[in-house]
């Protein structure tokens, strides 16, 4: 798991790295428009099919219910959202492609073809997190990162650099990543191995009634696009209204991806977290749940003090020589979007934890809230890269402040063990 989330991780990086080196500064927004949409409504929608699959298969089998039905279940309202994605991101293709993709309508298709292959990947991968799959789930990291890196690579050697081309393997990575799974994953689908009793058998059905997983679904797919247009909306916004500063623009959207890279890495993480969080919520365990918090947090401040002084110290100086940039950002531009950063990861321990005690509402309420102070932070009278960065910071911290809350709430000691299935 770890080579593949280094491999995941490193090739969004190393893609980009190829763009802003192979085209020009006017293509380079384009593309990196492209990776920053399709960043966003993939796993903005469909990392909710991801936590609601891996959420159904380990409460079933903690629960003694094969996950089956459910499984069925969560893939047709997987494909129903992507056919209301597709819908809404054709009503906005005026705007996108003026204003994102540099007037390119071929753009259009490679981001459809990239919400369908969001669908894919992310079913699948809930799937097999459930199921305990992580050496097949670390598989589709690794090929993700690989079809989409390596055929670019091979492009620039040779000469061929063509944004098009860039496009439509940044989009399809994710299909291709889905393919070596389906297998495995059939196999374990008709073999139902139950890894706990039959204790919770009522709640865990109730867990897979298609009204009840719509209902978290719409919670959860919400929250999560959320949670994306926090994490990505900046970059967007800054190029859309810095279109006569092409160079400027281009060079914050890579300082801005580099510092996310973190985020890139976390969501295994997450993934590995559910089934563990789900099964302790089924026991009603709440103590071990709240040991795996304090671990996951205190992870996390050993990590971030150093990166928030790397992203200050190298960042700059990595945005020039690896991405091409023609303008260097500033040094505390680079550390505020890695405090900013980090915000999220605390946000994003969180959220799963919340999801396994039944509260997708919180994390809706969370990110609801904390998207609208990001958006209003971001329409006032700024600079539009000092207003990103402000906005930027505060609007997760919000979400922290709010999950956080919610999260204490839901296990405290003398609260009951919850039922699975509940939505509040």
């Amino acid at each position: 798991m770890t080579v593949g989330v280094l491999v995941v991780g490193l090739s969004g990086f190393g893609f980009l790295a190829v763009v802003g080196n192979t085209l020009s500064s006017t293509e380079a927004v384009a593309v990196t428009g492209l990776y920053m949409i399709i960043t966003i409504v993939g796993p903005g929608l469909f990392y909710s099919v991801e936590q609601e699959t891996s959420r159904l298969v380990s409460s079933g089998l903690a629960g003694g219910v094969n996950p089956a039905t459910g499984l069925r279940r969560v893939a047709v309202l997987s494909l129903l959202l992507s056919g209301a994605a597709v819908v809404v991101v054709l009503a906005l293709s005026p705007l996108l492609v003026s204003r994102n993709f540099g007037g390119h309508t071929s753009f259009m298709a490679w981001l459809v073809l990239g919400i369908f292959a969001g669908a894919a990947i992310y079913f699948v991968r809930g799937a097999l997190a459930g199921y305990g799959e992580f050496g097949t789930y670390s598989v589709t990291l690794i090929v993700e990162g690989a079809a989409r890196l390596v055929p670019c690579l091979a492009l620039a050697v040779i000469g061929s650099a063509n944004q098009n081309l860039f496009g439509l393997l940044f989009a399809a990575g994710a299909l291709v990543a889905a393919l070596p799974a389906i297998s495995r994953l059939r196999t374990r689908v008709r073999t139902f191995e139950p890894a706990g009793t039959m204790d919770s058998v009522e709640a865990v059905h109730d867990a897979q009634r298609f009204g009840r997983i719509a209902m978290s679904l719409a919670l959860l797919a919400t929250a999560t696009l959320l949670t994306q247009l926090v994490s990505n909306l900046a970059p967007l916004l800054v190029s859309a209204k810095m279109v006569d500063q092409p160079a400027v623009a281009s060079a914050f959207n890579f300082a801005f991806v580099l510092s996310r890279v973190p985020l890139l890495l976390y969501g295994p993480v997450q993934s590995m977290m559910m089934p563990g969080l789900t099964a302790a919520t089924v026991r009603g365990d709440h103590a071990a749940l709240r040991r795996t918090m304090r671990k996951a947090l205190m992870a996390l401040a050993v990590i971030g003090v150093p990166a928030i002084a790397g992203a200050g110290l190298i960042g700059p100086w990595a945005v020039v020589t690896f991405f091409g940039a023609e303008v260097r950002p500033p040094a505390a531009v680079m550390a505020l979007l890695a405090l900013s950063t980090m915000l999220l990861l605390v946000s994003l321990v969180f959220q799963p934890a919340l999801v396994a005690l039944g509260k997708q509402r919180t994390v809706f309420v969370a990110w609801i809230v904390g998207t609208a102070v990001l958006i209003a932070l971001m329409a006032l009278p700024f600079d539009p890269i000092d207003g990103a960065v402000v906005a930027q910071l505060i609007g997760p911290m919000v979400v922290v402040v709010i999950a956080g809350a919610g999260l204490l709430r839901a296990t405290a000691p003398t609260n009951p063990a919850p039922v699975v299935t509940q939505s509040s």
